[in-house]
């Protein structure tokens, strides 16, 4: 419990519970659009190529420019926020997404669609460090790792739900049309999100900077523990985008049709969404190093069983792997908090959402070239292994906080 005179420094005295809700559904919805816009393009991006006359070059050149402007602005979108306001520069980055749409839309060739995406990208940086951070100041008093979870389930349902309603509309009406409506159901979120949030009074704004008064609790925080937190956010970041890439490949191995592949990564994504939810309130429960223990070493044991199983037992277990290979991140995130200042806290998120996506865009390549040398088998072994190294990470990282704790309890007593 954070004393009194603390929580007035953060801006969190008589936050009211409706606020905190409002602020947990504002997020959990951006989170959604933001995450469907990235899937999407994963529907849009042959429409593209036959329509434009693309190479499979250019078509990853058009995938990596999105991804690259949303990774490498999370930093810069979290500084701005703290001078002009979180819902501002939320709300304007969805706008800016949404422009990206409807640019997209508008589009007659490669460098305008490159243009639309780049400016996509860049407005969804901005929905990361900063929404995640709006919702851990305003549960701050009451824990923030089950609404955190929540907020993390609800862009894997958005990754679920866009893309299966664009393709819906695709059947319905040119893929121009479908694109400008997805800008435009943009819009209308950007201004939920401006609206509802300056209905939220504190819990809807960042914390203000802390000053010396508040050195304390910036002094209980464990030194090391945010670096040894990226490093195991890099690593399950670049597994789960690693094993992603490859396991189309293995399964065609084993004989699935192209069907098959598309219904397995389903049961990834599916267990995927269930595990971010229920692993979050698993590390609230068991702690950090229990949950990432079970979580990671289901991930390396799961690898290495759907590279033994036949078909049928490795289409049947995707669904845990998915539950442990998305669980991880839930626990990550909401350790964020823990380790950051209230008034470093977008910071720290953008720092750490840069790392972990920045890892997915990079791992595919990497675990690539070991796949191209030796194989598909040992480049999934590979990663495997890898992941076991995130806990003696771990370990550090619970004693650490351990650590963080008994000091608290000693200034508070």
């Amino acid at each position: 419990m954070i004393p009194i005179g603390l929580r007035r420094a953060l801006g969190l005295a008589g936050v009211s519970q409706g606020d905190r809700r409002r602020v947990l559904w504002v997020a959990c919805g951006a989170h959604a659009l933001h995450d469907g816009f990235t899937d999407t393009l994963y529907v849009l991006l042959p429409l593209w190529q036959a329509e434009f006359g693309l190479g499979y070059a250019a078509v990853g050149v058009l995938r990596s420019l999105y991804t690259a402007a949303m990774a490498g602005l999370q930093v810069p979108a979290a500084t701005i926020a703290r001078r002009i306001g979180s819902p501002l520069v939320l709300a304007a980055g969805t706008m800016l997404a949404a422009a990206g749409y409807l640019l997209a839309g508008a589009s007659s060739g490669f460098i305008i669609l490159a243009a639309a995406l780049i400016l996509g990208g860049i407005g969804s940086s901005t929905q990361h460090p900063i929404a995640s951070s709006l919702v851990a100041q305003a549960y701050d008093t009451q824990g923030s790792r089950g609404p955190l979870a929540t907020y993390n389930f609800a862009g894997d349902l958005g990754k679920m739900a866009l893309p299966s309603a664009t393709a819906a509309l695709l059947l319905l009406m040119p893929w121009r049309s479908a694109v400008l409506a997805l800008g435009m159901i943009g819009i209308a979120t950007a201004l939920a999100i401006a609206f509802l949030l300056s209905r939220a009074g504190p819990a809807g704004r960042e914390a203000t900077p802390l000053v010396d008064h508040a050195m304390d609790d910036r002094a209980a925080r464990p030194r090391g523990g945010f670096v040894l937190l990226l490093a195991i956010g890099i690593i399950d970041g670049a597994t789960r985008t690693g094993f992603l890439t490859f396991l189309p490949f293995l399964l065609q191995a084993k004989g699935a049709s192209l069907p098959t592949v598309g219904m397995a990564l389903t049961l990834v994504f599916a267990g995927g969404a269930a595990g971010k939810l229920v692993c979050g309130f698993l590390g609230a429960r068991i702690g950090v190093l229990a949950t990432v223990i079970a979580t990671e070493g289901a991930t390396a044991l799961g690898i290495v069983m759907s590279l033994l199983l036949p078909l049928g037992a490795a289409l049947a277990m995707l669904p845990a792997l998915g539950i442990a290979l998305n669980g991880t991140s839930s626990v990550l995130y909401g350790t964020v908090p823990e380790l950051a200042p209230a008034d470093k806290r977008q910071r720290a998120f953008g720092l750490f959402y840069t790392g972990t996506i920045g890892a997915g865009a990079l791992s595919p390549a990497m675990y690539g070239l070991f796949g191209d040398l030796l194989g598909i088998p040992a480049a999934m072994l590979l990663i495997a292994a890898v992941v076991l190294v995130t806990l003696p990470l771990a370990w550090r990282l619970s004693a650490r906080l351990k650590g963080m704790d008994v000091t608290i309890a000693a200034r508070l007593s």
